[in-house]
């Protein structure tokens, strides 16, 4: 390959390295204030001595776990998957820890 196809691969890994840590950060953000919610609901309930109280909170916890919508995936974050999946088609897989092992080197170049 060329330099510039180098270039050019390299800038487009790159990019999508960035891209995929963004999507990770603000995945990992948005998780601990659901699961931080969560928690305080949970102990709010365990605190609720008030029977009919917890018999509607049950009906309401229900029926809008039923009714929630699914989630629509972003353009970009459907180009990932047709892209993963075009790598496990072609062969292109690491292991876990080869991962994490490169992800710790080019976290730390930076």
């Amino acid at each position: 390959m060329t330099y510039i196809g180098n270039h050019i691969t390299h800038c487009v890994l790159q990019e999508t390295q960035d891209k995929i840590l963004d999507i990770k950060k603000k995945s990992e953000i948005k998780m601990a204030t659901v699961d931080n919610i969560r928690k305080g609901l949970i102990d709010k309930i365990l605190a609720i001595k008030n029977k009919d109280f917890l018999v509607a909170l049950d009906k309401l916890i229900s029926s809008s776990a039923s009714e929630s919508p699914m989630v629509e995936l972003t353009d970009e974050q459907k180009l990932m998957l047709v892209m993963s999946e075009q790598d496990i088609n072609n062969g292109e897989l690491i292991s876990q820890d080869a991962m994490d092992k490169r992800n710790r080197e080019w976290l730390n170049a930076l």
